[in-house]
């Protein structure tokens, strides 16, 4: 079993599914205001709804970011916490993965871009695929979009200033997709918005390829320099 959860999408979302990623449990509060006080008790909630407790969990999923830093730093100190509280390794799952593995189940597309608004004029991005060795079947929770990578660097996430152009005509998903200066016919899924299911699904198959690790390392990803600092500390006001 696994437990997942997400309050990086302006949400706070819990979802407890199996090792072939069918859920048992999820529910999702829109809205990032009261994510500190509805973490824990979604968590209680779910785990109670499955008859199960921590101690029945293989692994904690969070969302690891890129996107808004508080919505970052709660899951992350949460799953931390649990981590050290009752000895469970942790995974950490891409935001803008989550945005294409939900575009890929949404939609059918089997290559896409990510982008999610990073405000300050700028969108978090990043280019997924799925492999061709993998089956596609959208309904499969076995099926992962893949991060591009780029001169065998490990990661395509990226910082795109608004108005930007993709170097493909591919389709893009995620709040951010309007944001950037599109082709003729460029295919813009802005609806795309991931939830802790979505999240469990990636960090199960990527906890069976390379496994999890402790608190110490689950660390967040924020993309964006000095992401903690106000507008005016950082120079932007």
């Amino acid at each position: 079993m696994f437990l997942a959860m997400d309050t990086v999408f302006d949400q706070c979302s819990i979802a407890i599914l199996d090792a072939s990623g069918q859920v048992l449990s999820s529910h999702t509060e829109t809205g990032k205001r009261q994510q500190t006080q509805q973490i824990l008790p979604m968590i209680d909630a779910a785990l109670s709804e499955s008859k199960l407790s921590l101690s029945d969990m293989q692994a904690l999923i969070f969302n690891r970011g890129p996107g808004a830093f508080s919505g970052i730093r709660i899951n992350t100190a949460v799953v931390q916490a649990l981590s050290v509280a009752h000895d469970l390794p942790c995974v950490g799952v891409s935001s803008l993965q989550a945005i294409a593995q939900r575009a890929y189940q949404q939609y059918g597309v089997t290559q896409v871009y990510s982008a999610l608004d990073a405000r300050m004029q700028q969108v978090y991005f990043g280019q997924y695929a799925i492999k061709d060795s993998e089956q596609s079947d959208p309904q499969s929770d076995h099926t992962v979009m893949q991060p591009v990578l780029v001169n065998d660097e490990e990661s395509t996430e990226q910082l795109l200033d608004y108005d930007s152009q993709t170097v493909l005509d591919i389709p893009i998903a995620g709040n951010g997709a309007s944001l950037l200066k599109l082709y003729d016919g460029q295919i813009c899924h802005d609806d795309v918005w991931p939830d802790a299911t979505v999240i469990g699904q990636l960090g199960i198959a990527q906890f069976i390829n390379s496994g999890g690790t402790d608190a110490a390392h689950a660390l967040p990803k924020y993309l964006r320099n000095q992401a903690w600092k106000t507008l005016k500390e950082q120079g932007k006001a």
